[in-house]
């Protein structure tokens, strides 16, 4: 029977597990899906091997970084797919949204005390490392933290890496080692599984469980909460349900131009997975898997003499190739950076040549100069700019390419190379479904020259960074509808 590689679970504590305890606890809090999940399959384990029931805590708080009711409903989708998704399981899953602030404080602490042993997610981003780390002083029984984040555990390599082409190496070297070894589709088993009527009455009174009509999108429900209400909900729907009808409809729809439209924001040839896979909504293996039986393509196929070469190592065709590039290769080179650095945010984790190049050129003239707040309000002279703004503002989200333009402007545009770091975070963390994720920092950093090499000719403003124009951008693209949509 297959089991959680070794590699992918970490000890928080030095507890031992309690055999006496009441129930196994699952601590929900970064990949909050009940399929393609070794968190949830680890918990399954433990409660298989003391036959103890299985209790899964789906929590949200309403004090983290930027919360808001377009990222709490996002969430609290996801919370109601998975309610209904465990009705039919030997689980007793207990969603909890916190009402005020402070509300939710105690209860890991309580539930420790009742459990035999406590599983959680590892992942290296937001606040989250350090709630897991607080939870660690506090759990009286072992608590373990489970790598469900990508194909190449975190832990699978041993040291950072400056470049996608030196990531992509160690990928095509340790890879298929890992890739026989995904979760289970289903990690509870349906039956062999002692089953848990109810918490305590006294838990479920001081920590009562989410209400139907907040998991069901109640507009009322949502604005009582202590949140910033002045980011609205989008019209994307979170959850597992959403996550799998739009991995669906690339598949069928859009994979089979993706390598040459994918840049055309009028072409719409993008996956959309990116926000169902920050918030846990949707597995990277269970992206791979449905790849695959598109490609009819199994782990025996990948090559392992490409030498980092970007296409022809996987040994699919040349869009699912290009698209597994952006999904593995440059989403988990931003993963495996975070576990790394503490500084991932900071403009010193840059590397030197850019931090050098920058400040350099740090008090040239800039062509326009604009705040945060004319920024956050797509009050700029540029038309295509104020498109990708307004795309943000509104849907939650930027067109891939044009979001590269959009933090290379913003750079251009800034009183300082630090200040445009600190808007282009502020207005991603903030409005973006994608925002507050190793993969966005992947992004807003690159614009700084992560992952990028010096380039010619010197400018002004950029220095050896790498340049990009909307008018270079406007020639290049097919923006005619896009404009359209977003430029008012």
């Amino acid at each position: 029977m297959s089991r959680v590689p070794e590699i992918r679970i970490r000890t928080l504590n030095p507890a031992a597990v309690n055999p006496g305890g009441d129930f196994v606890l699952y601590w929900m809090v970064a990949f909050r899906r009940v399929r393609w999940n070794f968190g949830l399959q680890r918990a399954a384990e433990w409660a298989r091997d003391l036959q103890r029931p299985l209790v899964i805590l789906e929590a949200l708080r309403c004090d983290y970084p930027w919360a808001s009711s377009r990222l709490h409903r996002f969430i609290l989708d996801g919370m109601a797919d998975n309610q209904s998704a465990c009705a039919g399981m030997p689980v007793l899953y207990y969603p909890f949204v916190e009402a005020e602030q402070g509300q939710g404080k105690g209860l890991i602490e309580t539930l420790g005390h009742d459990a035999c042993v406590a599983v959680t997610d590892d992942t290296p981003c937001f606040f989250l490392p350090r709630m897991l780390e607080a939870a660690s002083r506090k759990v009286r029984v072992r608590l373990e933290a489970v790598d469900s984040n990508g194909l190449l555990p975190l832990r699978a390599a041993d040291r950072e890496f400056t470049t996608a082409f030196s990531f992509r190496k160690t990928l095509q070297k340790a890879l298929p080692a890992h890739l026989p070894l995904p979760p289970k589709r289903n990690p509870v088993p349906r039956g062999g599984l002692p089953r848990l009527a109810s918490l305590p009455r006294g838990i479920l009174e001081r920590w009562p469980p989410a209400s139907p009509e907040i998991l069901g999108g109640d507009p009322d429900s949502l604005r009582r909460l202590p949140i910033d209400h002045s980011v609205p909900p989008v019209e994307t729907r979170g959850g597992s349900e959403a996550a799998a009808d739009t991995l669906d409809q690339f598949l069928r729809g859009r994979l089979g131009r993706y390598a040459e439209e994918r840049n055309h924001p009028d072409l719409d040839a993008t996956s959309g997975l990116s926000p169902y896979l920050h918030f846990g909504h949707l597995s990277v293996h269970e992206i791979l898997d449905r790849l695959a039986g598109e490609e009819d393509w199994s782990p025996s196929r990948v090559s392992s003499r490409t030498a980092g070469a970007r296409a022809g190592w996987w040994g699919m065709s040349e869009n699912a190739e290009a698209f597994l590039d952006q999904l593995v290769t440059w989403r988990e080179l931003g993963f495996h950076l975070c576990a790394r650095r503490e500084d991932y945010q900071e403009f010193d984790s840059l590397p030197g040549w850019a931090r050098e190049t920058l400040g350099r050129h740090a008090r040239d003239p800039r062509p326009y100069v604009y705040t945060r707040e004319e920024f956050e309000t797509a009050a700029t002279h540029d038309p295509l700019w104020n498109a990708a703004q307004n795309q943000l503002l509104t849907e939650g989200r930027i067109h891939n390419y044009l979001r590269m333009l959009w933090g290379k402007k913003i750079l251009h545009w800034s009183a300082s190379p630090e200040e445009a770091l600190e808007v282009m975070i502020a207005l991603n963390d903030r409005h973006a479904l994608d925002g507050r994720d190793p993969n966005s920092y992947s992004g807003i950093f690159w614009v700084m020259g992560r992952y990028d090499r010096p380039w010619g000719p010197e400018r002004p403003v950029f220095g050896k960074v790498r340049y990009m124009s909307s008018e270079n951008t406007a020639r290049k693209l097919q923006l005619e509808d896009y404009l359209g949509r977003y430029g008012g």
